[in-house]
């Protein structure tokens, strides 16, 4: 860290644990969601400040700080941002704000501890976008399992969520032994330790083939469990119908899995990656089509839209293994607006809910009578997943796919296919769910979004279409990093 520099990206680490601290020892559930409310907003102003003070015209990491932390084997606490993660921190903290806000006053049992856990998992989602330590990214990439365990098992729907916290935690924890592997055998083999900055900027062929292939191969599957790739998304449906739906928000609509591989897995292993693009390309194109036909499967809505979500996350797979500066654009863009769709549309499931008791298709019809904001919102979240021109999604899939055209031709068009298979998969459910006759039931009685809750989905309304018609400041402060990888990669 440069002289009297403000050390903004410890503070912003540091907001959600101490706020996480406080809730603990509140034991009333106004105090400790007042109470999380305001550590949650300082730590959105505190991501404000750090794209404040980063420089877009710059390509390398800002805003760096660094302390020795394990001096036995020299893992540093080293934290900093470039255009490609700037963007996640404001994006994480109002999700996470978002769904303190329009969530539940007072989760029962213990709501002081539910606010806790929420903001343990905030702290440890933005580590992972902040470090730039190997060690250190291992460490809340895992931290963050533990916070999940207990909001999906204290919190989801009865035994489905129980056995969901127990399915997730069990399968990422598997997954994160080949990706410690891969840490691991990376430090030895390039005698830098874990030092990210340092292993970035080894020549391509620094490293041994045979020791790029198993590293990049340990990331694919230590990554690709979270992204999820297919098969190894097996955890998603009993966590999309068994969690709460506003930690599905958090979880599904923040792609950490895609992040890793962006950061981690093609830059430490450029050689190997170039050479396996053909299998990036495909296990891309698979998740596309898998979960565009999964989603028209469900007779949830929560399922549908979690299965559709693996489909979008395919198209930034995509978008990457086109090793273009528009594809690593537009695949930035994408899980950012995806984060904001998504997240914003499984918050909306998260009221629905609790207004009705559940999201199944069979007891659902003609809500829009009803809740004509939470039908309209949910419209345009769903919309701007489409890619529909006007939002955010549209520049973001048009960078991918015009960049994937001349490198996977096949694999691009059959990504076309697979999109308007997942524009189905939503339009379908919506149209059962919102339209036709009002069933007698719940949804007689049922009102509409709050203030609050139509407040917060508004304001995702917004960013959503101020991205979709103004991407150009966003795309140009992400293009020096997004240079940086593709040379690296060339």
């Amino acid at each position: 860290m440069a002289a009297g520099a403000f050390p903004i990206l410890s503070l912003l680490l540091a907001l959600p644990f101490a706020g996480a601290a406080g809730c603990l020892l509140l034991a009333r559930g106004g105090g400790a969601r007042a109470l999380a409310i305001a550590a949650a907003g300082a730590t959105l102003l505190a991501a404000l400040a750090a794209v404040g003070l980063f420089d877009p015209a710059r390509g390398d990491f800002q805003l760096l700080e660094e302390r020795l932390w394990i001096p036995g084997i020299g893992v540093h606490y080293r934290v900093g941002v470039d255009g490609l993660s700037l963007f996640f921190l404001p994006t994480t903290a109002l999700l996470f704000a978002a769904a303190i806000v329009a969530g539940a006053r007072a989760p029962r049992p213990a709501p002081g501890f539910h606010y806790a856990l929420l903001l343990l998992l905030e702290g440890a989602t933005l580590g992972v976008f902040c470090a730039l330590d190997t060690l250190l990214f291992f460490v809340f990439w895992e931290f963050a399992l533990l916070p999940l365990y207990f909001l999906i098992g204290l919190w989801g729907l009865g035994a489905a969520g129980r056995a969901a916290a127990a399915r997730y935690f069990l399968i990422m924890l598997a997954g994160g032994v080949p990706l410690l592997f891969a840490l691991l055998l990376l430090a030895a083999a390039s005698g830098l330790g874990f030092d990210l900055p340092a292993l970035l900027a080894l020549a391509p062929d620094a490293l041994p083939r045979g020791v790029q292939l198993a590293v990049f191969l340990l990331l694919l599957i230590g990554l690709g469990v979270k992204v999820p790739f297919v098969p190894l998304h097996t955890w998603l449906p009993s966590l999309a119908l068994g969690a709460p739906a506003t930690v599905t928000a958090l979880l599904v609509g923040l792609k950490l899995g895609a992040y890793g591989l962006l950061r981690l897995a093609l830059p430490l292993s450029p050689l190997v990656a170039r050479e396996l693009h053909w299998l990036l390309a495909g296990l891309g194109t698979l998740a596309i089509l898998y979960g565009a036909v999964a989603a028209l499967a469900q007779s949830n809505l929560r399922g549908a839209l979690a299965y559709g979500s693996v489909s979008h996350v395919g198209l930034a797979v995509l978008g990457l293994a086109s090793f273009s500066v528009a594809g690593v654009q537009g695949t930035v863009l994408l899980l950012l607006g995806f984060a904001l769709a998504t997240g914003g549309s499984f918050l909306l499931l998260a009221a629905l809910q609790r207004r009705l008791g559940g999201s199944d298709l069979a007891r659902l019809s003609g809500l829009r009578r009803r809740m004509p904001r939470l039908a309209g919102l949910l419209l345009l979240f769903g919309l701007a997943g489409m890619g529909m021109p006007g939002t955010s999604g549209f520049p973001a899939e048009f960078l991918i796919l015009v960049a994937a055209l001349p490198a996977h031709s096949g694999a691009a068009l059959a990504a076309l296919f697979g999109l308007v298979v997942a524009a189905a998969a939503f339009l379908a459910p919506y149209r059962s769910a919102f339209f036709g006759p009002l069933r007698p039931g719940p949804a007689d009685e049922a009102d509409d979004l709050t203030r609050r809750e139509f407040a917060v989905a508004l304001l995702f309304a917004l960013l959503l279409v101020g991205f979709g018609l103004w991407p150009s400041w966003l795309l140009e402060a992400i293009r020096p990093a997004a240079e940086l990888w593709v040379a690296r990669l060339s």
